[in-house]
């Protein structure tokens, strides 16, 4: 009491005081005085420092953590810290220290978000000091480690970093799988090593691409080959022959149209192309002779436009950019290392003008000095490589060009188009030139072509050189490849060595393309082999080989001769014997609004609650783990059960180790922390589908018990000392081989402390004594059963009364199947799903104990969680929440009120102790538009179904009630409608998913009812109008007629008869 009368205000430092504060995020620096002030002055109303370890100095620090934090909050922490610090009331130090422990309360939330592993924080320096601590302990005696020991090791080489007890515990745990009690170095590095190489191929699964094999193979015509490939703005493909034959290509390489643009000569050899270009601005195809000429064709008939001639060298590679409005440039590399430029302006009138010269072999030609010569041209040659050139190319982006050769020393070069201003290279040229050539006019064309200044080009060195490369300016990123089968990626702006290097190819490298949308290299060989590389300009540990593709699995044979990477269909066109379209495969984008858990149909999820971990698996072979408090996705491994799908998991009794069972028919024991194998257990015949196993412990000994297809109880011994990876199944009990289940075992149950029980698809649910493998009962029901009932229903049943059916109901308002229950742990509620998404909630305390119950229990409450059928609900008692899984993908988190909580993996993370991160009162967006999720009309809740309606005859009391209720006038005939039995038949068959029974109930059930859901805006049924709904009448009265004198109705039904 002499606290509380302290903290009253006897003096002026005891007044209530007010502080606004904007944001406790953002707290600014000035308020700190007015804090100390607060605390200075409750301390000396209470008359002592009692409280001296709260502090200035510790709010302080509350306060730079959570500003340190604010930058990854989530939205909904920010309202929580906001709400409850807006304004700060203090009387006296008690309340401060309150606030302050609320405070640290909320920190320690934004903390348990960011908690990471400990094995992930590990460094090869920390790493090795553990190394070094193990073996010391080793010569002292001590060859393996406690949980004591080793969190004195993992602090003292940890240091500085803070590790938590519960951390490190967390990781002896996930180490010691077997429950030992101990750990040794081997087993510390096992477990790092397969986590690491897991968390690598997790990563690589996630980057997976591949190319649709086989390739689309078309024929050629033509026997020549294909020079290169050339894409058009609606993705339209160019391509010219050696021969000179051009063709255009659809984008699904369907020919459009070619034509032999060179003429044969009668006494001359054949003219070939070297290469080609597209002119896109002005519509015209640019095209390199053997002849050293450059022609210029109309893109649109084939037509010869004009050509340039008399080049000094053959223009060996071609290109062309347009720099500015009527203003281009062409491009050609030759034979001796030149690259050389011509620039043009008012190109529109310049090419009119040498259309209109004098024709030279049906072409209007211009030799390359009296184009010169115009004022519109300009004439650069720069001496770049030591060999000739095999690819060059403009980048307006950059203002340079770039070109490769197989010359080692100037591999490839960077280097600009017209040189630098530099005064004294300037006047020397002009000296040069004037001596020459005093008496003529106009530029001249040099005889020996000048090199760039040191200052003009970056030259980077290649072993062996460079055959093609590619550039994307998105990343500043250079990737070349050549002779020496390396693919190496360079910074454009430096050029001492390479960025990364892929290693990969067995053949010299020759074509390589970047696409820039998906972060992606594309490489081929002169092998045929079609790698897909993965660039990341930050990180050089993805810059490994995704995807392979040889000749063989391709189809593409021969010669490869062009390839063109076309963004826009993304597909990559080889020319070889044939022409191949590979097209990228890609991954279906996800739907707006639509979070999934798995990328295929959940079928069985458990949770864990030593490591607070949820577990699910999938019917793609894939196990997932995710944290419990937050949902975030923490590990994965694929491939568990090779291809086959994953039916039924359990954990054991340390919860250490996970089970699977797969329709592969096998059982394995997992340390599901790093996705290592640890057992198979199998039989030695044919393996049939596993359908449920569990984890049993009967006198003393541990046994893991899997049921399914076989019709058979296998039993598989659990022990340490085992230490082979295969192991067999103990003996068949006798009774389960002689009057055991004759149908398919579908599910199991244990009843501690020796009690077992098993259900087949005849519906057969037997009781066994797990001691002496004899059955104790035999519960018989009148339709086959599924866990609960496939008919809807969920039975009680009584083992030792004379009466076993003690109860039965429906606990699905719309008659769906009952696919799974789960039960509080103090019996009190019962919650059941359906093939529908429902979850319905009765309360079965003292339900059906005593005596037998002919009424349901109390309805609690329902709500739909899934938009297909539920696999798994299981109720977590310590944290009072309901987990489900079902096959549209999903898993979810609810209260046992029905609050939605949120979906394993989607983007925000939840805190499960704070409500207001929930998603609650939201819904899941499937669920929203699904439309079996609309409320219905009262005036059509009490409609049958149509099927009843259809198949139900009215009796003739009813008919004969309902016609007596309504005097009519008139008898005419009724037409009778009849329904033929095979119409009936073929509309039953239609429907019979909903009452199909068979092996595979849930999945036949998905593959019927699966459709996808609309990829956006609304569809017909989401713009119905709505109207209100007018109760009329049964029964029209009949209109008097009798003013017209007579009455056409009945007469007409008398012209009938």
């Amino acid at each position: 009491m002499a606290l509380r009368k302290a903290a009253r205000p006897r003096s002026a430092s005891g007044k209530l005081e007010t502080f606004p504060r904007g944001s406790i995020l953002n707290e600014p620096r000035e308020s700190t005085a007015k804090t100390e002030a607060s605390f200075q002055r409750a301390q000396t109303s209470l008359g002592g420092s009692r409280f001296q370890a709260v502090s200035p100095v510790s709010l302080r620090s509350f306060s730079e953590e959570a500003r340190e934090e604010s930058s990854w909050l989530p939205e909904w922490l920010e309202k929580e810290l906001l709400k409850g610090q807006q304004r700060s009331h203090s009387i006296g130090l008690l309340e401060n220290i309150l606030e302050h422990e609320g405070f640290r309360r909320h920190i320690d939330s934004v903390k348990s978000l960011r908690k990471g592993k400990i094995e992930q924080q590990v460094t090869l320096e920390q790493l090795q000091k553990l190394n070094t601590a193990f073996q010391e302990l080793e010569k002292n005696g001590c060859k393996s480690l406690d949980i004591e020991k080793f969190k004195q090791v993992m602090k003292k080489c940890m240091a500085p970093h803070k590790t938590s007890d519960g951390q490190i515990q967390k990781l002896f745990m996930k180490i010691d799988c077997a429950a030992t009690g101990r750990i040794q170095w081997d087993e510390f590095c096992t477990y790092m090593q397969l986590e690491y190489a897991e968390q690598g191929m997790s990563a690589a699964r996630l980057k997976e691409l591949t190319f649709s094999l086989p390739a689309v193979i078309e024929e050629r015509s033509h026997g020549e080959p294909v020079l290169r490939i050339c894409s058009l703005f609606d993705n339209t493909l160019v391509m010219t022959q050696e021969d000179g034959v051009i063709s255009f290509w659809s984008p699904q390489l369907k020919l459009k149209r070619s034509k032999m643009v060179f003429e044969k000569p009668v006494n001359k050899k054949s003219k070939w192309a070297t290469d080609f270009t597209v002119m896109t601005h002005y519509n015209k195809l640019i095209l390199g002779t053997g002849d050293r000429e450059i022609q210029l064709y109309e893109m649109s008939n084939f037509e010869p436009y004009c050509q340039i001639s008399g080049l000094e060298v053959i223009p060996l590679k071609l290109d062309y950019c347009c720099t500015d409005p009527d203003e281009c440039m062409i491009l050609y590399g030759d034979d001796q290392g030149c690259v050389n430029i011509l620039l043009l302006s008012s190109v529109g009138e310049l090419l009119r003008m040498w259309k209109k010269l004098p024709k030279a072999e049906n072409l209007p030609s211009i030799g390359i000095e009296n184009a010169v010569l115009s004022p519109n041209v300009t004439y650069i040659r720069w001496k770049v490589h030591g060999d000739w050139v095999t690819q060059l190319h403009y980048y307006d982006s950059i203002k340079a060009v770039i070109s490769t050769s197989n010359h080692e020393p100037t591999a490839l070069v960077i280097g600009c188009t017209v040189g630098a201003t530099n005064v004294e290279q300037q006047m020397k040229k002009i000296k040069d030139c004037g001596k020459d050539s005093k008496a003529r006019k106009g530029p001249v064309i040099p005889r020996i072509p000048p090199k760039r200044a040191e200052g003009d080009q970056t030259v980077f060195q290649v072993y062996k050189g460079v055959k093609t490369f590619a550039f994307c300016k998105k990343n500043n990123l250079i990737v070349t490849g050549g002779m020496d089968r390396i693919i190496r990626m360079w910074n454009p702006y430096m050029s001492g060595q390479p960025t990364g290097m892929l290693r990969s190819h067995t053949a010299p490298v020759c074509y390589l393309s970047i696409s820039a949308e998906d972060a992606k290299i594309f490489s081929i060989s002169t092998d045929n082999t079609i790698k897909v590389s993965l660039y990341t300009i930050w990180d050089i540990v993805d810059q490994t080989c995704l995807f392979t593709a040889c000749s063989k699995t391709s189809g593409i044979k021969g010669e490869l001769t062009a390839c063109h990477y076309t963004p826009g269909t993304r597909s990559l066109c080889v020319a070889a014997d044939t022409l191949a379209l590979l097209h990228l495969r890609l991954r279906p984008p996800p739907e707006p609004h639509l979070v999934v858990s798995h990328k295929e149909p959940v079928l069985c999820c458990k949770y864990n609650k030593e490591f607070r971990h949820m577990v699910s698996c999938s019917e793609g072979s894939v196990v997932k783990v995710w944290d419990f408090e937050t949902g975030k996705h923490l590990f994965e491994f694929s491939g568990a059960h090779g291809g086959a799908a994953i039916t039924c998991l359990t954990f054991d009794v340390s919860g250490r180790r996970l089970i699977t069972g797969g329709r592969d028919g096998c059982l394995k024991i997992w340390n599901y922390n790093n996705g290592h194998c640890l057992n198979t257990l199998k039989r030695e015949d044919k393996c049939a589908e596993v359908c449920d196993c569990t984890y049993v412990e009967v006198n003393r000994s541990r046994y893991i018990i899997a049921v399914g297809w076989d019709r058979r109880i296998s039993m598989y011994f659990d022990s340490a000392d085992d230490l082979h990876h295969f192991q067999k199944p103990q003996p068949y009990w006798q009774d389960d081989i002689s009057c055991g289940h004759k149908e398919d075992i579908l599910c199991i149950a244990q009843c501690p402390p020796n009690l077992l029980a098993t259900s087949s698809y005849d519906g057969e649910i037997i009781i066994w004594n797990m001691i002496s493998g004899h059955i104790y009962r035999k519960l018989h029901t009148s339709f086959p059963t599924h866990c609960a009932g496939t008919e809807g229903s969920v039975n009680f049943w009584s083992l030792f009364s004379g009466i076993p059916l003690t109860a039965s109901f429906i606990p699905s308002r719309v008659k769906s199947h009952i696919s799974s229950i789960a039960v509080t742990a103090d019996d009190s509620f019962i919650y059941a799903a359906d093939d529908d998404g429902y979850v319905y909630v009765y309360s079965i305390k003292d339900y059906a104990l005593q005596d037998p119950e002919r009424e349901p229990p109390k309805y609690v409450n329902h709500w739909r969680a899934h938009v297909n059928i539920v696999v798994s609900v299981e109720v977590v008692d310590e944290e009072k929440v309901l987990l489900s899984s079902s096959i549209d993908c999903t898993v979810r988190l609810w209260s046992l009120d029905g609050e939605y909580i949120g979906t394993f993996g989607q983007a925000e993370p939840w805190e499960i102790f704070t409500p207001a991160s929930w998603k609650h009162p939201r819904v899941p967006y499937e669920i929203l538009i699904d439309p079996q999720s609309m409320p219905i009309h009262p005036m059509l809740e009490g409609e049958p179904p149509v099927l009843q309606l259809i198949n139900t005859e009215p009796s003739n009391v009813t008919l004969e009630n309902s016609l007596s209720k309504h005097e009519v006038s008139y008898n005419p005939k009724l037409p009778q409608v009849t329904n033929p039995d095979l119409d009936i038949k073929e509309e039953i068959n239609q429907r019979s998913y909903a009452q199909a029974l068979g092996k595979r109930l849930k999945q036949e059930h998905y593959k019927k009812i699966k459709r996808p859901l609309a990829p956006g805006g609304q569809n017909t049924y989401h713009i119905i109008n709505s109207y209100e709904v007018v109760i009329a009448p049964p029964i029209c009265e009949k209109p008097d007629l009798s003013v017209l004198g007579t009455d056409y109705f009945y007469e007409e039904s008398l012209g009938e008869d």
